[in-house]
């Protein structure tokens, strides 16, 4: 069973992730409320594709995903934010260094959700 890991500060984008995840079935869903909790999770049972919140409080999503490229490299990212001009630098700092993301604006609807899970995990779900 893949695993994707939810990594938002507002409990309302998770439940919707949640939500959508469960009923596409056949996911492990694992659901962080802010960066540190996310770094934890992504140690504890290395995701296959991470949605990852980069506005939070503590540790922003620019760092949260620095982090976790030295804890899963490889490991598909998917920023979600409405605040991606707030963020430039720091994601253009990362791209430049090799790390790799893709980025998606929120709110995020349940079809794009959809189309973003199957098309990075339907070629290697078990």
């Amino acid at each position: 069973m893949k695993r994707i890991l939810v990594i938002d500060d507002d409990e309302n984008v998770r439940e919707s992730f949640l939500a959508t995840l469960d009923s596409l079935g056949g996911y492990d869903v694992t659901l962080a409320d802010g960066g540190a909790k996310g770094l934890e999770a992504a140690r504890a049972n290395r995701p296959d594709l991470i949605f990852l919140d980069l506005k939070m409080p503590e540790m922003s999503g620019a760092e949260t995903l620095e982090h976790l490229q030295g804890i899963c490299p490889g490991v598909p990212v998917y920023v979600i934010t409405a605040f991606y001009a707030e963020f430039l630098k720091p994601l253009k700092r990362l791209q430049g260094r090799g790390v790799s993301f893709d980025v998606a604006r929120k709110p995020l609807t349940v079809s794009e959700i959809r189309a973003i899970v199957e098309g990075v995990l339907s070629d290697t779900t078990s």
